[in-house]
């Protein structure tokens, strides 16, 4: 029974980091293109370098959502020790 218990906070607690880490992400590239798209329209002359920023922007925003994603992929596989359990090295 405890492991049914665990595996489910485990499941819920990776389904809450993707959730959180995904969430922020993506306002920020909405906001991002937005802001590029209105900087554009005002000066379609800078567009090369403006885009250009706005790619690098959206990358370091999108790999926090792949940091996210790599923690809640260690919360699932690699923490499957039930409570209570302690290693000994012998």
């Amino acid at each position: 029974m405890g492991d049914f218990i665990f595996g489910d906070l485990r499941t819920l607690s990776a389904a809450i980091a993707i959730g959180l880490g995904g969430f922020a992400p993506a306002i920020a590239i909405g906001m991002l293109a937005g802001k590029a798209m209105e900087a554009i329209g005002r000066n379609p002359e800078a567009a090369g370098p403006i885009q250009q920023n706005m790619i690098l922007a959206i990358a370091f925003a999108e790999a926090i959502a792949i940091y996210a994603l790599v923690i809640a992929i260690i919360i699932l596989f690699v923490g499957s020790t039930p409570a209570g359990e302690v290693f000994i090295a012998k």
